[in-house]
């Protein structure tokens, strides 16, 4: 082997080196449909701020709990027994019943995202 010939295979394996950790490296291209129900969780979570604060944080000493970084499979269980008329409130039990069973998921899981 020329020292010509071994320099090329050295180069070649050095690029495919490089191209193989860059992919490796390369954030994850969000997927349309995802990007696109996060919104719509997001935005149907926003009708929530005017008693559970902006993005579900209530004020201190809130008498209405906060909702950020609750668990998902809480907030849709309590979302549930007002949609079913098993829990009382002022006005939950209305507001849940405007929501399907995919929305209340949806948005359970957008609040529980909140950090």
């Amino acid at each position: 082997m020329t020292p010509t010939t071994a320099r090329a295979i050295f180069a070649a394996l050095a690029l495919l080196i490089a191209a193989s950790a860059a992919r490796a490296q390369a954030p994850a291209v969000p997927d349309a449909a995802n990007a696109d129900a996060t919104l719509q969780a997001r935005n149907r979570a926003a009708a929530c701020a005017g008693c559970h604060g902006p993005a579900g944080r209530a004020p201190a000493g809130s008498p209405v709990p906060a909702l950020a970084g609750r668990s998902q499979s809480e907030l849709v269980r309590l979302m549930q027994e007002f949609k079913q008329g098993k829990r009382e409130a002022t006005v939950m039990q209305q507001i849940a019943r405007g929501y399907s069973d995919a929305q209340i998921e949806a948005i359970a899981g957008w609040f529980a995202g909140v950090r």
